[in-house]
């Protein structure tokens, strides 16, 4: 029975109202005894004339009291429920949930989840065993069946993963489970996305024993994602796609970020009407664009909308040198032709405004050229080739190109990887008793070595290299007699690069082949940070370890425990759950594996055709709200006031001599209520106050507190880390303070703690108004509270992309009387209460420490004694300082610093000190600048 938006689990009971004419008839039959008064002077009178005397009627107030306590027992009998929702289909032999968590189904989780504990709630009621799947987890989880509270602690426990669904594998998995299970309810709670092998996967699930199916669908598909973010000429050329269907016109913002998520540039992209494809250029100058870590899609909270970038999407800046006089005429015969051409699409080319070598070199390494390219350049003056020798020793990238000059001007050790034979080798000509080489295979310690040979190409003039032990390993390309085509080989931090043939097509036709412009694009790539990344061959032969993951909100997050090394390789690389999306390798070079590939297209997920009954639900949150604990509270509080009103009305609350009576039966019932509705959330007021002693003994040493978060883990943390700072202190200080306490900022006395340790957890339950107010009159009177987000390796992408902890931590400063605050300057007392300290780190490093802002920062001479002579209320710090200090129970650290440094743990330590001399000495130090006058006063 429902009546909107109110309905009744058992309607009948209802009736039982048609009894309060009945209950008002007997409460005016049967009022309560009248109350009795004695006049002295009458006494005599009483016991002359004796009559009982009987009310004519209850009061009006009192009988409504009653019977609405009455209607509320039984309309809450009735089993109400405000804005009730319509029972699911969970009926049969058992009830098989098939959930989408990839990375689709990030956006609006949890409404899915909450549509799922519906479905669990409604199959629980029905009495029948869950079957949960997941369809981007792993192929070997365990699916059920379960039972109600089991089904939703695996619910509530799984979250949505960065990587595609694999539906065929889950559900064959599921309908082999279903065979034994006839007639049951199968629950899709898809992502909206169709996906290859959906056909074949949906047919298997619902062939085995459906009897009816529940589609959950969202109210559109309105996802956008980054599929392309390349670094051309003018700018970065981005793609963004979106599904088909939509159609309005629609705008959406990019923004590039650098490797500590400082938004450095905006672009926007626009889909057409209807379309599904947008495309735009961020135009940034190419040192900046050299800045970008990922490209993320303002307001997309899924790994679909980041982009993160390698060393292969950085611009480096080339310079072409060449000796040959440029012939406006004949531009094809130019020596540096081919080379503009294969390396402008990916590099910033530079070219000197003089001929001469001794001015050409020295203008092309002034501008800081990553790479340089010269063509068939022979004897290079001694001034000149100093510094380039010196370049290259420092990290550059020098390719050479063979020639009549270079073949002339014999050996350069320190500019040639090999040593060359004098002269040049014909092949092909009517004086020759050899046929033009063709290309074989490139060697697999090569740069080229993923690369196919070019079968087109073919060489007629060559220089030829000296046979040497280590000609093999610097051959990066050879001819099919065997000799070197393309040699090269590190030299200190630098490379060096020698293709035995002319840039342009009078020795071989290789520069105007394919193949030339992907070989000059891997030499590009090795000169990266001036020979620092990893080179693409070193990259293919070894695997590389996660870095930074892209979490499914889209968030950077470290590498959570199933990630495993990846192994690049020529095409893309499949996004899976030991490899989802993200940055692999290490500071010193990275790999970008994205999400979305160049042809990546959102296509919608059209239902199949089903032949058993459907039922089609949209995701949303259950606004149900049970009334029958609200009713039976307020039954409960009116009872409690009609016993109130009959002792009144009887004189056992005003009689003196029974006053106590009467209060101790108030009591009694007061208990027999909390007995009663112990299962409701009842607001208790704890008016106990610490004994005398136990104030004694919070007094006797000096202790530091922690606020207590309700996250044992949180909490665990705290207490172990103030053990182990309070270990250090009486190791290395005169203070021997006593053991940690957990205080409740709700009751607890703070006053007894000079220094209180607040973790900021986004998970732990915000605190009330009123433990704030106790917080800032601590604060206010002399106290201070050191706040410790820990999240200087948590915030998300985007230049608003807080962290929860931090977002917690506002909201709590937004209610307290907060100074003006400002990082711990270095001449401030905190630097030096104990030892000189420039930095302040924990189990983390970089953030720092703050503390309140001094009132004359200007005054750099008077600031320490000034502002000293007050301790700052207030401390904030992301460093995590408790998880640095924490120790077990043999003194060993509890969890490692980031990065993994010994000494780091030692600061922490050592700032820990610095933290409790200042709260205890405040401005001491800064007296100090009082030493001479005192000296020359006592000398006196």
């Amino acid at each position: 029975m429902s009546w909107l938006p109110l309905s009744f689990g058992a309607p009948m009971v209802l009736w039982g109202l048609l009894a309060l004419p009945v209950i008002w008839w007997l409460l005016r039959l049967t009022p309560p005894r009248p109350q009795t008064e004695v006049f002295p002077p009458l006494r005599i009178l009483a016991r002359v004339l004796r009559r009982e005397e009987t009310p004519q009627q209850s009061p009006w107030w009192l009988t409504l009291l009653r019977l609405l306590m009455a209607a509320l027992i039984v309309a809450a009998l009735a089993e109400p429920v405000f804005n009730p929702r319509e029972k699911l289909p969970a009926e049969g032999a058992a009830l098989a949930l098939v959930i989408d968590n990839d990375w689709a189904s990030a956006a609006d989780w949890g409404k899915r989840v909450a549509t799922a504990e519906r479905l669990i709630a409604d199959a629980n009621s029905n009495g029948v065993p869950v079957l949960i799947a997941f369809t981007a987890e792993k192929p070997n989880a365990e699916i059920g069946p379960f039972d109600a509270a089991a089904a939703l602690d695996r619910l509530r426990a799984a979250k949505p993963r960065p990587i595609p669904t694999d539906r065929p594998a889950v559900y064959a998995r599921v309908a082999s489970a279903l065979e034994s299970l006839p007639g049951a309810s199968v629950a899709v709670l898809a992502d909206g996305l169709a996906a290859q092998g959906d056909e074949a996967a949906f047919n298997t699930l619902l062939s085995k024993n459906a009897a009816r199916v529940v589609w959950a669908v969202s109210d559109r598909l309105s996802l956008t994602g980054l599929t392309g973010a390349d670094n051309q000429v003018d700018g970065f050329a981005l793609t963004a796609i979106r599904a088909p269907g939509d159609p309005a016109p629609a705008q959406v913002t990019a923004g590039a970020f650098d490797d500590k998520g400082r938004r450095i540039a905006d672009a926007t992209l626009t889909f057409a009407p209807g379309g599904t494809t947008a495309t735009s250029t961020m135009a940034v100058p190419f040192e900046l664009r050299n800045d970008f870590a990922y490209i993320a899609l303002d307001g997309e909270r899924q790994a679909g909308a980041v982009r993160v970038l390698d060393e292969s999407s950085k611009r480096r800046r080339v310079g072409l040198l060449s000796q040959a006089e440029a012939d406006q005429a004949q531009p094809l015969l130019s020596p540096l032709y081919y080379i503009r051409r294969a390396l402008q699409p990916f590099a910033d080319l530079v070219e000197p405004s003089s001929v001469d070598l001794a001015d050409a070199i020295p203008q092309l390494l002034d501008q800081k050229p990553a790479m340089i390219v010269m063509a068939d350049v022979g004897t290079i003056p001694e001034q000149a080739r100093r510094r380039l020798v010196d370049w290259v020793d420092k990290g550059g990238t020098l390719v050479r190109f063979a020639g009549s000059r270079l073949a002339a001007a014999g050996n350069d050790d320190d500019l040639l990887p090999v040593r060359l034979r004098t002269g040049e080798r014909s092949l092909g000509g009517a004086l020759s008793w050899t046929a033009p080489q063709p290309v074989t295979e490139f060697p697999k310690t090569g740069p080229f070595a993923d690369l196919a040979p070019p079968t087109e190409v073919t060489v007629t003039r060559q220089v030829l290299a000296e046979p040497t032990p280590d000609i093999v390993e610097r051959t990066w390309a050879t001819l099919a007699d065997g000799t070197p085509l393309v040699t090269g080989m590190k030299k200190d931090k630098g490379t060096l690069v020698l293709f035995h043939v002319t840039p342009e097509a009078t020795w071989s036709n290789l520069p105007i082949s394919g193949s030339f412009v992907e070989m000059l694009r891997r030499i590009v790539q090795l000169s990266r940070n001036q020979g620092a990344a990893v080179a693409n061959a070193e990259a293919a032969a070894t695997s590389l370890a996660p870095y930074r993951m892209i979490a499914a909100d889209g968030t950077l997050v470290p590498p959570t425990p199933d990630a495993r090394p990846l192994v690049p390789g020529a095409g893309p690389l499949p996004v899976t759950l030991e490899n989802p999306p993200g940055l692999y390798g290490s500071e010193t070079g990275v790999f970008a594996h994205n999400l979305l590939v160049g042809d990546s297209a959102f296509t919608p997920l059209a239902r199949p055709e089903i032949t058993v009954p459907v039922t089609t639900i949209q995701y949303a949150f259950d606004e149900q709200r049970n009334l029958k604990g609200p009713l039976v509270t307020a039954a409960l509080v009116l009872m409690v006031l009609d016993t109130l009103a009959v002792f009144w009305m009887g004189g056992l609350l005003s009689r003196r001599p029974r006053r106590g009576g009467a209060a101790a039966t108030a009591a009694v019932l007061l208990i027999a209520l909390g007995a009663l509705i112990g299962h409701a959330d009842v607001a208790r007021a704890d008016d106990a106050k610490p004994e005398d002693t136990e104030a004694i003994g919070d007094i006797s040493k000096t202790r530091i507190a922690y606020v207590l978060t309700g996250e044992p883990g949180v909490d665990s943390i705290s207490r172990a880390g103030l053990e182990g700072l309070a270990r250090f202190l009486i190791e290395k200080t005169a203070l021997e303070p006593g053991a940690p306490a957990g205080v409740d900022i709700s009751k607890d006395e703070l006053s007894f703690y000079p220094l209180i340790y607040w973790p900021i957890d986004p998970s732990a339950p915000m605190p009330s108004e009123a433990a704030i107010a106790r917080i800032d009159a601590y604060m206010q009177q002399g106290g201070t509270v050191l706040f410790d987000t820990r999240d200087q390796f948590a915030n998300g992408i985007g230049a608003d992309s807080t962290s929860p902890a931090t977002e917690r931590l506002r909201d709590i400063l937004g209610n307290l009387n907060v100074p003006p605050l400002e990082p711990v300057p270095s001449d401030h007392v905190l630097t030096k209460s104990f030892y000189i300290l420039p930095e302040f780190p924990g189990r983390f490093a970089g953030s720092p420490l703050w503390v309140e802002a001094s009132l004359e920062a200007s005054n750099t001479e008077n600031r320490p004694v000034r502002t000293g002579d007050g301790v700052s209320p207030i401390m904030i710090t992301a460093n995590d300082f408790a998880g640095a200090w924490a120790v077990d129970e043999n003194g060993d650290p509890l969890l490692p610093t980031v990065p993994s440094d010994p000494m780091q743990r030692i600061y922490a330590l050592r700032a820990g000190v610095n933290i409790m001399m200042y709260m205890l000495t405040g401005n001491y130090k800064s007296d100090q600048v009082h030493v001479p006058v005192l000296l020359e006063r006592l000398g006196q």
